[in-house]
């Protein structure tokens, strides 16, 4: 491997997405009908108290509206679901077009059949350069057991490995 310090934001991104994470699509209620938004860059932060983080964009025309409602739901999206991912990535078009959803007991819109998801109140959000860093406090939360992640790895959706397949490579 060769050192660079070469910090264009195309190769940060490229030296980044080196780093496999799950998709996500954050949603709320908002007064002119759900809002929401996939966001790649979210994490649980603290167990005690519950806490999470996510990263939008600075350029976001949804956050505003998330900001506003003051809750939101965290929507782990399944392998199954990688038309989502693209779908509420788009701007100006109605995300929620043909997209099942059920209210969380905050009365945000959970995808029907995300993997996991997690209803949360705004805490705290904090200068991220290009981005915000939301802090949430975690309210309601609840996982199915029968899908796998959708993984985001190198610019392109990925999938894990069956666990039969590691063991080969590995032995």
């Amino acid at each position: 491997m060769t050192a660079t310090s070469d910090l264009a934001p195309r190769r940060l991104r490229d030296i980044f997405g080196n780093f496999a994470s799950g998709l996500t699509v954050i949603t709320s209620s908002a007064p002119e009908g759900p809002a929401g938004f996939t966001c790649q860059s979210f994490a649980s932060l603290s167990l005690e108290p519950a806490l999470v983080t996510f990263s939008p964009a600075r350029t976001s025309t949804t956050w505003p509206v998330l900001r506003e409602a003051g809750s939101f739901a965290v929507n782990i999206l399944p392998a199954e679901h990688q038309h989502l991912a693209g779908q509420f990535a788009r701007s100006g078009a109605d995300k929620f077009a043909g997209v099942g959803h059920t209210a969380s007991p905050l009365g945000n819109p959970i995808l029907d059949n995300a993997l996991a998801w997690i209803d949360c109140e705004l805490q705290a959000e904090y200068d991220g350069g290009d981005h915000t860093i939301v802090v949430a406090a975690v309210r309601h939360l609840s996982a199915r057991q029968d899908a796998e992640p959708l993984l985001f790895f190198k610019g392109r959706y990925a999938e894990l490995a069956p666990a039969g397949r590691l063991l080969e490579a590995a032995g």
